[in-house]
């Protein structure tokens, strides 16, 4: 009953504070057998979450000892059955007390149950994936192994975020086709042997590697992200690509760049330089990528224009309402997030979660004391339930609000500087037209 409380809160909270998540791959989880789920971690705490509410099993986790001496965090990880794992880089733990965790993780995995792994270790802001574990594959290796374990399967997930420190961005969760676990002789003392442990390790490493964005440096990644984003603009200028075919545009677009830095370098920073300078110039003009693309009517331009208005004045009251009351616990969230973890991107998701799901609450609490003392009880009883409603019409209001400003900017750029629209248009339709030469190029030389 508390883990059923506790996921359920923690969806809702991601809910909010992701925009759009998207789950793709869901056919590839088994839903009868064994599985053991093996997930990349740029996220901290964000990306097991996701995992937890959004897999279709109930899923346990490895997690490391620290976690389950901390207030309020500890708590959580147990009641979600998580396993704890002793990491030498842990100050005082006894990595001996790992064989206990790996007994209790196949005596899961033998009825029926599932495991999820960060098999990097430790979270992190690097572009791609680190060098992975071996607690993943001697777990797998020694439960089928043993016997104690049938049909044991890896299933790989990967995680990718648009920008996962920002509020009301975007997420995609996605499953890769799962491989069962074959099982091997173990030594004396129970253990698989190395050889095996490396192999299923390297293609645990592998089956990650197809579901994630994995670069080499930062700088390839900018420039990977930064095609995309012109190319699929070029492409749809409507936005409606799916986070799915994002990642896979991004992933055809990373292993074309590595081919390329070998081979043609020069022209490779031509089109890099190329890039900054036609997104600069969108900058200046004030123009998101997926925003340039002519009006088809200034009419309907206008027309939506209004009709947003008359729905932004039926929300305004409410939304300012929302915004007044819920701005000091955000802005509290994001000045502890970035003032004590400002330079550890992949932890301050976590702790503006975190805050917002102890501080909101707090507020909704104050507001009902401060109603019941001044109104009575019925009135406390109706800000509880109006307020929380009134946050979310804010979060929706200036999401809307900034989309039909964008729209208005774009109208007014074609109108009033119509031959540089039109140049920038001839501009982003040329790098498309480079990218796919070079994309070709690079294809024929793998």
């Amino acid at each position: 009953m508390i883990r059923r409380i506790i996921v359920a809160l923690v969806r809702f909270a991601l809910r909010i504070y992701f925009k759009h998540i998207e789950v793709s791959g869901l056919e590839h989880v088994p839903l009868d057998t064994p599985v053991i789920f093996v997930l990349n971690h740029p996220n901290a705490l964000v990306d097991p979450v996701f995992l937890l509410c959004l897999a279709p099993r109930r899923v346990s986790f490895l997690a490391k000892a620290p976690l389950f001496r901390m207030p309020v965090i500890g708590y959580l990880v147990r009641a979600l059955d998580s396993l704890p794992v002793y990491r030498r880089q842990d100050e005082g733990e006894d990595v001996s007390k790992n064989q206990e965790t790996f007994i209790a993780a196949r005596k899961l995995l033998a009825k029926g149950g599932t495991i999820g792994i960060c098999p990097e270790g430790v979270s992190h802001d690097e572009p791609g994936l680190k060098p992975i574990k071996t607690g993943a594959a001697r777990i797998a290796l020694a439960a089928v192994s043993t016997g104690e374990v049938g049909n044991l399967q890896i299933v790989p997930a990967g995680l990718y975020y648009t920008s996962k420190t920002s509020f009301r961005s975007s997420a995609l969760l996605y499953f890769g086709k799962p491989f069962v676990v074959a099982a091997v002789e173990l030594d004396v003392h129970g253990n698989p042997p190395r050889e095996a442990v490396r192999e299923l390790s390297q293609r645990i490493e592998k089956a990650l590697r197809e579901v994630i964005l994995d670069a080499e440096k930062n700088e390839a990644l900018q420039s990977i992200s930064r095609a995309e984003r012109i190319f699929s603009s070029a492409l749809d200028a409507s936005g409606n690509e799916s986070l799915t075919d994002e990642l896979q545009l991004q992933q055809r677009f990373s292993k074309a760049y590595s081919v390329l830095q070998h081979n043609e370098p020069e022209r490779l920073r031509r089109l890099e330089v190329r890039m900054i300078r036609f997104e600069e110039e969108l900058k200046q003009a004030g123009v998101d990528p997926d925003e340039l693309a002519p009006p088809s009517s200034t009419f309907n331009v206008f027309r939506a224009i209004v009709m947003r208005s008359v729905v932004f004045l039926v929300m305004l009251a409410p939304a300012l309402v929302g915004t007044i009351i819920h701005f000091p616990a955000y802005r509290l969230g994001g000045y502890l997030a970035t003032k004590f973890y400002r330079n550890s991107e992949d932890v301050i998701s976590t702790i503006k979660i975190i805050s917002a799901m102890l501080l909101f609450p707090l507020t909704w609490i104050v507001v009902g004391i401060v109603f019941y003392v001044t109104l009575g009880w019925l009135a406390a009883a109706g800000a509880l339930l109006i307020i929380p409603a009134c946050g979310y019409l804010a979060i929706l209001f200036f999401e809307q609000l900034d989309e039909s400003l964008g729209g208005l900017r774009v109208l007014t750029f074609f109108l009033m500087r119509r031959r540089f629209f039109v140049r920038l248009l001839a501009e982003r339709k040329a790098i498309k037209n480079e990218i796919l030469s070079l994309g070709r190029g690079a294809l024929t030389r793998e």
